[in-house]
């Protein structure tokens, strides 16, 4: 399952999946990862979210290199129950263009993997041309 949390900067996106993070990490078996850009939510997430920033990995620059870091995470640790992105657009140049196909992929990563996907949009939900959102679930 890939939820989604639209909405322009300032809406209240990251301050919700932080919680919903806290809260999966305490009914889950498996392991719960947040990709964020940098590290200034380490202390907001509980202990056994393990934090991922993005300024670490400067190297990744389009989606297609994103994906193939997800396929790494996911390869590494067959536990992982859930991954929040926060800000996908701040991370590897993606693009309000770029959406449609990453988060198709996104889908079928979890399909496959049986992980599930939380991913916020710094935009709104009409600025978000071409995205099919049959098959996501929007939480805002």
């Amino acid at each position: 399952m890939v939820k989604l949390l639209i909405g322009h900067k300032g809406s209240g996106k990251t301050n919700k999946m932080i919680d919903l993070a806290n809260d999966r990490v305490e009914n889950s078996d498996g392991s719960v990862i947040f990709i964020n850009k940098n590290q200034r939510l380490m202390y907001d997430l509980k202990y056994r979210i393990r934090l991922i920033c993005m300024e670490e990995y400067q190297g990744i620059t389009n989606t297609d290199e994103y994906v193939g870091f997800l396929y790494g995470i996911i390869s590494s640790d067959h536990d992982i129950d859930m991954i929040y992105i926060d800000s996908i657009m701040k991370h590897s140049d993606v693009t309000l263009g770029d959406l449609p196909e990453f988060l198709d992929r996104l889908k079928k990563i979890s399909e496959q993997f049986e992980v599930d996907f939380t991913v916020s949009i710094s935009a709104e939900k009409e600025e978000m041309i071409g995205v099919n959102f049959d098959g996501f679930e929007v939480l805002n």
